[in-house]
């Protein structure tokens, strides 16, 4: 915080005058000032002083100075001020909104001590303080005050200086910043903060008033707006130009991070930690609502003027300006603004309080509309098109969208119905403030003024295209433009204010428009809507003039008697005469409700008024019915008048109908006879046994419906008069074949069959083929019931039929219901059907048609000769070739093994792509010719591309390469030797085209492609001389002495010698030259060049000379030549070499003299060498030299003797050096010819002569080191034991060394038995290692078991670790936690571990952590962060064990789902994709779509942030308030195949679209989420389940350990599991729990 002086507000004087107390106004425009004189000054923001009132005293007669200001305080509109005064009164004064306002006392609060201090937080509501120590509360709206609470003292804090403490919002605490030091600032007396933290007002002692800015930091924006950072959470934005102020706060206090202003300058949004604020900066509406941070990725759209919409990962936001919460949330990829439509309460309508809709797309062709108020989706629009635009009308009940197609669409959300109002559409807009809707169709301006009538449009011709609409003024204009200027054609403002009206509820101001119109069919449109609408609001005059004007007399006429009825109660009795009785029946009695008149009339007892409406509307049954319900007297009356009017009406049928309710039957059987209804009579008589007695009456009604050929009803009379013969006739005559039927069986039997067949003809000729075919069964008619049964389609009831009929009936109507299941393509029962109608070429013929090739070919085999088929075949793939059809000509080829007719058809039609497939799957050794003949083929018809394809698949990119070359197409030479010829083919190719072209053109092509250098070196290479001097001459003239040189040493190879010398002398190698000539001893011409080009070449040519001369052997000239090249050394070195060392001395001596000794020196060695004087020779000087007893050059000698074939005479002279040494020479000398001799024996293998000799001179080590190299172990052991013990470890290590080389480690065992395992270790022979190990102790054993493990591991055999702890326990040593938790995460991140299989591998796994959690209990690593971890592995080991064993199980599949679940809250240690995959897929399975689609949706989201290596973007929101983590690793790979993700992600999107689903976890009676330990709202954790991982809130099982228990219902169903399906690998979980919880709850369960 900084503090910075303004100015001063109020001079100090010279003495005390202290200001009493300050105070800021809420809206911060008012600043307040009370000083000694108890005079209150009002500033202005900007500390311009603009009024001031003197307060009085709570009693006039102690006098003006009887008290001081203590408190004072603005009211929260700012218009009032409060001032606490010590003679024990708070006045409130009224100050008014403009400076210069009368201040008027509006409230006073008389208290019984002083007043100390005040405040105003609330409306209505002041606090203050006494100076006895109460703190009370008046209010200012009763008048009156109360105490909340009383304390003993209150505190008042002096200071002489301003003191600046910083809230640290990370350290919580406050910390104090630099002091503000004022000169001369006495005492202050006085603070007041502005309500937006920027100024701070502080008066002093002597009535001085000091105005200081506040800010933490500020800043301008873009040169248009200051902000201000009064405090962390506090920002004030000013705008330059205008000097409005907007204070933006976080209300639960974050730090604003930044703040941005947008849209069009007028929208503020800025972040916090937590929170997003967002503001109007035109309205001041401001918000915050809860934002988890996404890394600035969120979009603003700020196109709605009442809400932001914010796009983030695919969700789409809103928050409503001036509220803290998100008005809604919805998922969409759409971020179109025209592809969103949102409405906050735009146009109010009656009823409605709060109207906020949003429309929006949830794929290119849905359209979902969602009410924002209550949170639900209110319609869903699937369109067949891309849908491009969308719009909600300003009242949220009608939405216009527009697909791809320029078809714009009408949906009614109320009624949910989509009418498609315009085609080419391309440009629609709502006019504003109303639902009046305009749009283009090409060159005509379409106008519905009444959207309720869509059929109904206005249109008019336009020349341009619409660009906008403009209403104001009273008027509203489309405006067009037309070329290059724009024309506004201007739109009926009465129609659109009749629609205004209509919205607005006042119908009295729509009729006065409609009156002004003239009658067209929009305006009778509108009339007929605002005379449903003024019927709905009962006014009814409004309704009768509606009327009127459609000219629907009658119901204007009913309505104006029903208005003078209302308005004649309204006179009488006052209040809405709609609400009288008769009125509302006659409204009900106009929408033709009558049962609802009747009601209204019953409840006010007039039943004459129901009666006569009834009789008015000659609805004489309800008249009666309510004259019978209230036993009016007039009942007789009204039957008798209503039979009467039925009489005189001529409605026999109904006075027949009303006699015979009253019983007369004779009369009614006369009225229906009557009438020409007999059926009704018979029915009367066939109901009433004494009226069939009369005779002459039945007669009468039979021969009445004998001639109205009633025959069955008849029948049933004559049946009912027992003449059974009659009564078959008539039912003959009738088709009443069943009545016929039952009555033969009874009194005809032998008529059944004849009556049963004529029964199913009759049933053909009616087309009832299917119910035919049992009678024809009946009747014994086989043929009629097969024809039946294949007229009606019942093939299956055809072939059982035809099944019991003889073959030769059969089998002609066996293809027929074959053709019928080959038409199905259920071709095996029709291929059955042929052959049994003996038609098996049809068959054949069938699977040919359907190129099912293999079954007719197969079908053939069986009835046909093999060369038939294969005539057959091949004719029928010659007509299919014909006809085109080449893969099915194709697959009869093949289908009788004859691919080559396929290939050559192929390759006849020019289809190379299918004849090298054919080639390749049936001839692939003769693919790479195929290819290369296609390739020569294609070559030659010029097909040039596709002649490169096949050439380069036959591997011949140089026939393709020398194709194009052939043609000119170096480029694409170029581009295939590049491409497939190796390092330097295109270079070639390269040189070829450059050679080709030639000149400046070739130099061009080869710098272009870089290859200049290159293709110089080149053409020398190739001896192409002429081209590579054109080329350097060209382009490369240094490279020119180059290629000369190259050009001479291609002629010196060819024998062009004179040429070769002059191409060498111009390439400045005349050198070469001379070397050329030497080589060919042409001295001469050597001699020339050298002279003539390089002089210091002639001494070499002389030497060459020379040499030449002794090969000769002409030793003389030779010895010239080298003197005259001064070269008397090279001469000596000649005659040594030839052995001529008398000649040597002698050129020594004359000419080198100073090398005479030591050439005499080397001579005499020679001589030692060879001759006489040999090896023989150096050892006969030796022993002359023994025997002189010049003992030291005998050694000397002896020493000098080297193998000269006989390895002994060598030995023997070394032994005879030494023994002279030792004998006779000092012991230094002695020492010197051991250590050189003893090593020379070694070497030939003589190691223990050499020990020996070591020996005499006491050299121990090296006498063991001798015995060691020549493996004579125990020899050594014996020395150093002996003589030097030191040297046993020695000899031991050495020899233990020599075990492992030799690989003997079997023998090392018993010698070291951890080098021995770790031999075993290096050879990999691990089973022996561990066998060994075994028998070892118990830590050497794990060494190695730990080594074995990670050896596995990395060859990816964690299986294989984890069999080894199995087997020999896990010990709990730190060094091998790393084992255990790889073990544990590549187990769990391996694949086909979801299931009953796995229970084995689980189990393992379960019991090694086990056994390692026991351990660790008793080691020092106990109650550590890893004995925690392993505890967890342990829990996740046991439920993945005991979900597998639940797989096993049908009745513990969910006891399996709920496992999976809860594994979702440990995938900080499991791949959490898999396990969120494994969660969902088994709620799936079980039926807990809302939790699989959530889990599912979320592994979907994780295979995102696999692929694209982040987590950052992943949405926590579904998993709030659970134990689910949100910071887990980012898994490595995809855990689950890419088939599968698809599904899942098909899945999704198809119940994402399930408006049934609810899409959140369920939650329990704690209202968390079910499957949560902790509840968030508490924070109380519940114990999981052992069985289901999930919480345990009532029925509680407890085991002896602490911590374990199960809920009874899952551990009672576990139980019933096991016993009833005796599950082995159950019973296994069952024994782990026992073991691991200290024993079972109950001891009756039984292993076994």
């Amino acid at each position: 915080m900084q503090l910075k002086h303004l100015r001063t507000l109020l001079s100090p004087q010279d003495g005390a005058a202290k200001v009493t107390c300050m105070a800021w106004s809420q809206n911060n425009a008012k600043f307040a000032v009370c000083t000694v004189d108890r005079v209150v000054l009002l500033y202005d923001e900007h500390g311009e002083r603009r009024d001031k009132f003197s307060t009085k005293p709570a009693d006039m007669k102690y006098g003006r100075k009887s008290y001081m200001v203590k408190g004072m305080a603005f009211s929260p509109d700012s218009t009032k001020i409060a001032i606490g005064q010590t003679d024990n009164i708070i006045y409130v004064y009224k100050i008014g909104e403009d400076w210069g306002d009368k201040k008027v006392i509006c409230n006073k609060f008389i208290q019984t001590s002083a007043v100390t201090c005040l405040q105003w937080p609330a409306e209505h509501i002041i606090v203050f303080g006494l100076a006895e120590g109460k703190v009370r509360l008046a209010n200012t709206k009763t008048n009156k005050s109360s105490t909340i609470y009383g304390t003993d003292s209150y505190v008042v804090s002096l200071t002489t200086k301003l003191r600046v403490l910083n809230w640290s919002p990370r350290r919580s605490i406050w910390e104090e910043a630099k002091p503000k030091e004022i000169a001369n600032l006495y005492t202050v007396t006085a603070l007041a903060w502005k309500r937006d933290g920027s100024r701070l007002c502080a008066g002093t002692l002597c009535g001085g008033v000091e105005q200081f800015d506040c800010c933490l930091r500020r800043s301008v924006y873009k040169n248009k707006f200051e902000l201000t950072y009064v405090g962390p959470s506090q920002v004030i934005v000013k705008n330059l130009s205008s000097g409005t102020r907007v204070v933006l706060k976080s209300h639960y206090g974050y730090e604003v991070e930044e703040v941005k202003i947008l849209g069009k300058e007028r929208y503020l949004v800025a972040h916090t930690s937590d929170t997003l604020l967002l503001g109007d900066l035109n309205t001041n509406r401001l918000s915050e609502v809860a934002w988890q941070g996404s890394g600035g990725n969120e979009k603003y759209f700020f196109e709605n003027e009442n809400v932001c919409m914010i796009f983030n990962a695919g969700e789409l936001t809103l928050v409503e300006y001036g509220s803290n919460d998100t008005l809604g949330s919805v998922r969409t990829e759409f971020m179109n603004p025209h592809l969103i439509s949102v409405r906050i309460n735009e146009r109010r309508q009656r009823g409605m309080e709060d109207n906020k809709k949003l429309a929006y797309l949830v794929d290119i062709k849905t359209i979902a509309i969602v009410d924002l108020t209550g949170g639900y989706n209110i319609g869903t629009i699937s369109h067949e098109s891309r849908v491009d635009w969308l719009e909600l009308n300003e009242t949220g009940h009608k939405l216009l969208f527009r697909d791809r197609k320029l078809r714009l669409h009408l949906y009614d959300i109320e009624s949910c119905s989509k009418t498609m109002i315009l085609n080419f559409c391309s440009y629609v807009q709502w006019v504003p403030g109303s639902d009046v809707l305009v749009a283009q169709n090409r060159n005509s301006l379409c106008v519905w003024y009444n959207i309720e009538a869509p059929e109904r449009v206005t249109t008019s011709s336009i020349r341009g295209d619409v660009v906008g609409l403009e209403r104001g003024g009273g008027k509203t204009e489309v405006m067009v433009t037309e070329g290059v200027t724009t024309v506004a054609y201007t739109l009926d403002e009465g129609l659109i204010e009749f629609g205004t009206a209509i919205d607005d509820g006042n119908y009295t101001r729509a009729t006065a428009f409609l009156e002004t119109l003239e009658m067209t069919p929009e305006t009778e449109a509108m009339w007929k809507t605002l005379s449903k609408l003024a019927l709905e609001a009962r006014q009814l005059h409004i309704a009768e003039r509606c009327f009127s004007a459609l000219g629907h007399v009658a119901k204007a006429r009913f309505l104006h008697e029903t208005n003078e009825i209302a308005d004649q109660v309204s006179r009488e009795y006052g209040g809405e005469g709609t609400d009288f009785y008769q009125v509302r029946a006659r409204l009900a009695m106009l929408e033709k409700n009558y049962k609802l008149a009747e009601m209204i009339f019953l409840e006010q007892n007039a039943v004459e008024e129901a009666m006569d409406m009834y009789q008015e509307l000659h609805r004489w049954d309800e008249c009666i019915a309510v004259a019978q319900a209230k036993g009016h007297p007039a009942l007789e009356k009204l039957r008798r008048s209503y039979y009467q009017w039925l009489m005189d009406t001529q409605q026999e049928e109904r006075a027949g109908e009303l006699q015979e309710s009253q019983g007369d039957g004779l009369a009614a059987i006369s009225l229906y006879l009557k009438a020409g209804l007999p059926a009704k009579a018979a029915r009367l008589v066939l109901a009433r046994e004494e009226l069939l007695a009369n005779t002459e009456l039945v007669e009468n009604i039979t021969a009445a419906l004998i001639k109205g050929e009633l025959y069955e009803r008849a029948g049933d009379l004559f049946e009912k008069i027992r003449n059974p013969e009659r009564a078959l006739e008539c039912y003959c005559k009738g088709s009443a074949f069943m009545k016929a039927v039952e009555l033969a069986r009874l009194a005809f039997p032998v008529e059944v069959m004849r009556l049963e067949e004529a029964w199913g003809d009759h049933l053909v000729q009616q087309k009832q083929l299917d119910a035919a075919i049992n009678h024809y069964i009946e009747a014994r008619c086989s043929i009629k019931a097969i024809e039946a049964a294949l007229g009606a389609r019942q093939w299956k009831k055809a072939i059982y039929i035809l099944d019991l009929q003889d073959r030769n009936t059969a089998s002609k109507y066996y293809p027929r219901v074959a053709q019928h299941y080959a038409s199905l393509q259920e071709y095996e029962i029709a291929e059955e059907l042929y052959v049994k109608g003996d038609r098996t070429k049809d068959a054949i013929d069938m699977y040919t048609r359907a190129g099912r090739w293999e079954q007719a070919h197969k079908l053939a085999m069986k009835c046909m000769r093999p060369e038939d088929v294969s005539v057959l075949y091949i004719t029928q793939a010659q007509e299919m070739e014909k006809q085109g059809k080449y893969r099915e000509a194709e697959r009869l080829y093949v289908t009788v093994e004859e691919p080559d007719l396929a290939i050559t058809m192929f390759k006849k039609h020019k289809l190379y792509d299918d004849m090298i497939r054919l080639v390749g799957k049936h001839h692939p050794d003769l693919l790479s010719d195929t290819h290369l003949h296609l390739g020569k083929e294609l070559e030659a018809e010029g097909r040039l591309q596709e002649a490169e394809y096949h050439y380069l698949e036959a591997q011949e990119w140089k026939a393709t390469v020398n194709m194009y070359r052939s043609n000119g197409l170096w480029e694409e030479a170029y581009r295939v030797a590049k491409a497939h010829g190796g390092a330097n083919a295109h270079k070639h190719v390269a040189y070829l085209w450059a050679k080709s072209l030639g000149g400046e053109s070739a130099v061009r092509l080869l710098t272009k492609l870089g290859l200049l250098e290159a293709a110089v070196d080149h053409a020398a290479d190739n001896c192409s001389f002429e081209f590579a001097f054109e080329l350097s001459r060209l382009a490369l003239k240094h490279k020119t002495p180059e290629i000369h040189l190259r050009y001479a040493m291609y002629l010196e190879d060819e024998g062009k010698f004179e040429e070769a010398e002059a191409e060498f002398i111009r390439a400045g190698k005349p050198k070469e030259a001379v070397l050329m000539f030497v080589h060919n001893q042409d001295w001469e011409a050597a001699q020339r060049v050298a002279e003539a080009h390089d002089p210091d070449s002639v001494a070499e040519v002389l030497v060459g000379q020379a040499r030449g001369a002794l090969e000769e052997k002409d030793f003389q000239k030779a010895e010239g030549l080298l003197l005259r090249a001064q070269r008397p050394g090279l001469a000596l070195n000649y005659y040594k070499e030839a052995g001529l060392w008398s000649d040597a001395l002698r050129i020594c001596k004359d000419y080198v003299p100073g090398q005479l000794e030591a050439l005499q020196e080397e001579y005499e060695r020679e001589a030692t060498k060879k001759g006489a004087r040999g090896m023989e020779g150096l050892v006969d000087q030796a022993r002359q030299w023994e025997q002189a007893g010049e003992y030291s050059r005998a050694v000397d000698c002896y020493l000098k003797v080297r193998d000269s074939g006989s390895s002994s005479l060598v030995e023997k002279c070394w032994m005879k050096a030494a023994e002279l040494a030792i004998k006779f020479l000092p012991p230094q000398r002695s020492l010197e010819v051991v250590r050189i001799v003893g090593p020379q024996l070694i070497g030939t293998g003589k190691h223990s002569a050499a020990a020996e000799l070591y020996l005499n001179l006491d050299l121990v080590k090296e006498a063991i080191d001798a015995f060691i190299e020549g493996e004579e172990w125990n020899k050594a052991k014996r020395v150093a034991k002996e003589l030097d013990p030191r040297y046993e470890d020695y000899v031991d290590q050495h020899y233990k060394e020599f075990l492992k080389n030799k690989g003997k480690v079997d023998s090392l065992v018993g010698v070291d038995v951890v080098a021995a395992l770790d031999l075993y270790v290096e050879q990999g022979q691990w089973d022996k290692c561990i066998e060994t190990a075994t028998k070892q102790n118990y830590k050497i054993l794990h060494k190695y078991v730990a080594l074995y493990a990670t050896h596995l591991i990395r060859e990816g055999g964690y299986s294989q670790a984890l069999a080894l702890y199995v087997q020999h326990g896990a010990p709990a040593n730190p060094q091998n936690f790393n084992i255990y938790k790889r073990i544990f995460s590549d187990m769990v991140s391996s694949p086909g571990t979801n299931s009953a299989e796995a229970y084995h591998n689980w189990a393992d796994l379960r019991d090694v952590l086990f056994n390692l959690c026991e351990n660790l209990v008793k080691s020092s690593e106990a109650n550590s962060l890893a004995h925690e971890e392993f505890e967890t592995m342990l829990l996740i080991a046991h439920y993945y064990a005991t979900r597998s064993a639940a797989q096993s199980v049908k009745q513990l599949e969910t006891v399996a789902a709920r496992l999976s679940v809860s594994l979702l809250r440990h995938t900080q240690l499991l791949p959490a994709d898999k396990a969120f995959y494994e969660a969902g897929i088994a709620a799936k399975a079980v039926g807990w779509e809302n939790m699989a689609f959530i889990f599912l949706n979320r592994f979907l989201d994780l295979t995102d942030a696999i692929e694209e290596g982040t987590l950052d973007a992943l949405d926590h929101s579904d998993f709030q308030d659970t134990d689910i983590p949100f910071e887990v690793p980012l898994p490595a790979k995809q855990h689950v195949p890419e088939a599968q993700r698809e599904e899942v992600r098909d899945w999704v999107l198809t119940v994402s679209m399930d408006q049934r689903l609810e899409q959140v976890l369920p939650r329990d009676e704690r209202g968390v989420y079910e499957a949560s330990l902790v509840a968030a709202s508490t924070g109380v954790r519940a114990l999981p389940c052992l069985i289901t991982g999930y919480p345990i809130l009532r029925n509680k099982i407890e085991f002896k350990r602490p911590g374990k228990a199960a809920n009874k219902d899952n551990w009672n169903k576990f139980l019933m599991a096991i016993k009833t399906s005796h599950s082995p690998v159950c019973q296994d979980v069952l024994k782990f729990i026992s073991q691991w919880c200290g024993g079972l709850p109950s001891t009756s369960f039984s292993f076994q």
